[in-house]
């Protein structure tokens, strides 16, 4: 698969078989990821790859968090959107729930997908991105960068990947539970595992924005462009 394809073929993964992951195919990706470039090469990113016990314990201490009503308290702010970011959003979320067949009044449901993503899809690895704590705006944009590397990479290998927030809902627990120090900010998890292609949460896809509505072009001569 070259890059052009792998780009093209990415999607968020949202169900995935129980098989794990070969270490060695995962040594692989993450020497992709970590193949990014960074301001001034300073490769801020740092990051851990989670399978068999680790994974089981990570989720089930997770579920018992939430099971508890503990509020997330994640070390990186969601973000808030206004626009057409915000509505491009609520857009594609409408449409993959109807995809999925959740009702958006139907509270059970919804509480339900909440834990799914939580637990990483019940992927059967994850990798949790982790920047020291006086990172910069900068060292955020580095490390989606080698985010994307690990994503494009896995797509090499036949595998699905999902960037989740939701996964690291609560990051003490984390730190915790993968020797992870406390100057550590955790950024982001990503669940990782082979698809499973009989289900809709893997077969849908998000819309795409065409080009002429995202990008503008100067200083080609008129239909050139």
């Amino acid at each position: 698969m070259d890059v052009i394809e792998a780009i093209y073929s990415r999607r968020s993964t949202r169900a995935f078989r129980a098989e794990p992951v070969p270490v060695d195919i995962l040594e692989s990706i993450m020497r992709a990821a970590l193949q990014a470039p960074s301001w001034e090469n300073t490769q801020p990113w740092a990051f851990a790859v989670i399978g068999g016990e680790a994974m089981k314990e990570l989720k089930e201490a997770v579920l018992a968090m939430r099971m508890a009503g503990e509020r997330p308290r994640m070390d990186l702010p969601l973000p808030r959107f206004q626009g057409p970011c915000l509505e491009r959003a609520k857009d594609n979320s409408r449409r993959l729930l109807d995809e999925l067949g959740i009702s958006r009044s139907d509270p059970s449901g919804l509480a339900d997908w909440r834990r799914r993503m939580s637990q990483f899809f019940d992927a059967p690895n994850a990798v949790i991105l982790h920047l020291d704590s006086a990172f910069s705006q900068w060292s955020l944009l580095d490390a989606g960068l080698a985010l994307e590397n690990l994503m494009l990479a896995a797509c090499h290998y036949g595998l699905g990947t999902c960037a989740l927030a939701a996964g690291v809902i609560y990051p003490d627990l984390i730190k915790g539970l993968l020797g992870i120090p406390e100057s550590r900010r955790i950024i982001l998890g990503v669940a990782v595992g082979y698809p499973d292609l009989s289900s809709p949460g893997t077969r849908f896809r998000a819309s795409r924005e065409p080009l002429d509505r995202m990008v503008t072009w100067h200083g080609f001569p008129a239909g050139q462009e």
